[in-house]
């Protein structure tokens, strides 16, 4: 194709949308038409170029989200194990509560909903980032290799370019120099004064410039012919080729970061199905919270078996020798531990089951006697089951050593049977001890539930108000009292300990005149009453009551005139008069 001076043309492939390449310029002028080419390139690379940052950059953002994700299922599984509590502590207990229980599911949901975002994460960085980062690398050489065979075709053609006008420029110089010999000729053969001679050598002179013209005007005619070939090959094969291959690739990198795209958005798809069912779960345990469960809980927890104290009754100082102080008063200072008189009796100083004590006790009997009848039924189940669990750990760890044995019998190489005789031995004595224990525990549950008829032991007729009690001159006026919780507290003043007389009870027992009946009271059980102030009964001996219990579990009963004492509520069914203050039926 040759264009003539100032003409341009615009060169399109329809083959090829993607560019659209301008050149101007003439063949026959010293200006390269290739150079528009060349713009074209540099454009297309500083595109391409621009394309591997846009899907570096994309995968920088990624990487960014995973690392985001990952801080926050850390944060997450670091907050619910903040609040999971902890074993074997008091905390671990108050989650058997409803309300506790479904905090506890949330936390242990949350700890699911933290490892969701782990695996949007890990999704992430092998879907996404691996497979960008391998791309990127791929698509560099390919783009590397791509602008390599467009750089070297147009290398090529302007070498081509520069033959053709080497061979146009000697063409048009051997063409002058005929002109010049052929002119010289002519005037030689024109001048009568030039010899013969010197006219045949400018003859021959002309004749060889112009066999040189026409050999250089083959020769250009020659490097025109392929050199237009060439062109037409570089401008309709060679650089569409390439610019069609960088197109494909361009595209290719376009669908890719699309693809990557999708692919960000169905990682997080994904896992919603599983956050959704976390959340699901979430709600489930809130909904099961119950306020009723959980209050009676709380009543089966700290349920003492006490009954509230009868109304105070009236004081009448008027009539100094009649007994009518209420043992129930609260105006008697019972917590501060000191002794005060009162006309015709002493106080025993009951305890108010509400009262605070100073100090709590943190040992009590074997069979916790000492606690109200339903806490202590709860301990002694506590305690049966805690030691059931031993035996179980004992006879698991037998098994294993019967087992070992066994192996090693039948492969003495293995190791010596004999050495775990001594061992089985001591686990079998262990087992034994717990079994007794488990039974004497048993035994004690046994009687609280009612199912054995008569308390057997000594120490499980004795209660806490009196195991404290010796038989020495002086004692301390602080007795040990039980409490509605079933610990020991001690009543002790602040300032200075009174000693009393250990006679104390029998002091109250010698009243000139003695307390009225406010009802009976039929034995459920015989109980030998072995401490100072208590009295024995027979199972179903019927009693009169004087005294009801006023919340430290005592009831004060009387044989005859001249035997009255304490006996447990627990262990007596009593009828109130109709007219007496309380009236209420214990069981």
């Amino acid at each position: 194709m040759r264009l003539r001076n100032g003409e341009r043309a615009f060169l399109c492939f329809p083959y090829f949308p993607f560019v659209f390449v301008l050149f101007h310029g003439y063949f026959s002028s010293s200006q390269e038409p290739l150079l528009c080419w060349g713009d074209q390139f540099d454009n297309l690379e500083k595109h391409t170029q621009w394309g591997i940052d846009v899907l570096e950059k994309y995968i920088k953002f990624v990487k960014e989200r995973t690392e985001i994700e990952l801080s926050y299922a850390k944060q997450l599984r670091n907050l619910s194990k903040k609040y999971q509590p902890k074993k074997n502590s008091k905390e671990e207990e108050e989650y058997r509560y409803t309300s506790t229980r479904a905090f506890l599911a949330t936390l242990n949901e949350m700890n699911d909903y933290a490892g969701q975002h782990e695996v949007i994460s890990e999704n992430m960085t092998s879907l996404i980032i691996g497979e960008l980062t391998r791309y990127v690398q791929e698509l560099k050489q390919e783009r590397k290799l791509h602008f390599h065979d467009g750089r070297k075709a147009q290398q090529h053609i302007e070498t081509c370019w520069k033959q053709l006008e080497a061979s146009k420029r000697r063409f048009e110089r051997d063409c002058k120099e005929a002109d010049r010999a052929q002119q010289y000729f002519e005037k030689m053969d024109a001048d009568i004064n030039v010899t013969k001679a010197d006219v045949e050598k400018a003859r021959q002179q002309a004749q060889l410039r112009h066999q040189m013209a026409e050999d250089s005007k083959a020769e250009y005619s020659s490097t025109l012919q392929k050199f237009n070939s060439e062109q037409h090959d570089h401008y309709y094969t060679h650089i569409p080729n390439i610019f069609q291959k960088i197109q494909e690739m361009e595209e290719r990198r376009i669908v890719r970061i699309g693809e990557s795209m999708k692919t960000f958005a169905e990682v997080d798809r994904q896992v919603i199905p599983i956050i959704g069912k976390c959340l699901d779960e979430i709600t489930k345990a809130a909904e099961s919270v119950d306020h009723k469960s959980d209050s009676q809980m709380v009543i089966e927890a700290y349920k003492s078996g006490f009954e509230p104290p009868g109304d105070v009754e009236f004081e009448d100082f008027t009539q100094p020798m009649k007994r009518t102080v209420s043992e129930s008063s609260l105006s008697n200072s019972r917590g501060d531990g000191k002794y005060e008189p009162k006309f015709g009796s002493k106080s025993k100083g009951k305890l108010w089951p509400f009262i605070k004590k100073n100090k709590v006790l943190t040992s009590g009997p074997e069979d916790f006697s000492n606690l109200p009848p339903e806490q202590r039924r709860k301990k002694l189940q506590q305690k049966v089951d805690e030691l059931n669990k031993d035996i179980q750990k004992e006879m698991d760890q037998r098994d294993a050593l019967t087992k070992m044995k066994d192996v090693y019998i039948k492969n003495p190489q293995m190791g010596d049977a004999a050495s775990v005789d001594h061992r089985l031995s001591e686990l079998e004595q262990n087992i034994e001890k717990l079994r007794l224990e488990v039974q004497k525990f048993e035994g004690w549950l046994a009687e609280v539930e009612g199912r054995l008829p008569t308390r057997t032991e000594q120490a499980r007729r004795q209660s806490g108000l009196y195991e404290a009690q010796n038989t020495s001159a002086v004692n301390s006026c602080a007795q040990d009292r039980e409490s509605p919780d079933g610990s020991y507290t001690e009543e002790q003043s602040q300032e200075t300990e009174m000693k009393v007389p250990a006679t104390d009870f029998d002091d109250e027992f010698d009243d000139e005149e003695p307390l009225p009946t406010i009802g009976t009271c039929k034995a459920l059980y015989t109980f030998e009453g072995q401490n100072e102030g208590t009295i024995s009964v027979a199972e179903g001996e019927m009693l009169y009551v004087i005294e009801e219990d006023k919340g430290d579990g005592w009831t004060r009963i009387r044989r005859n005139e001249d035997e009255e004492g304490y006996v447990p509520t627990s262990y007596v069914e009593v009828y109130l008069d109709k007219n007496a203050k309380g009236a209420m039926t214990y069981i």
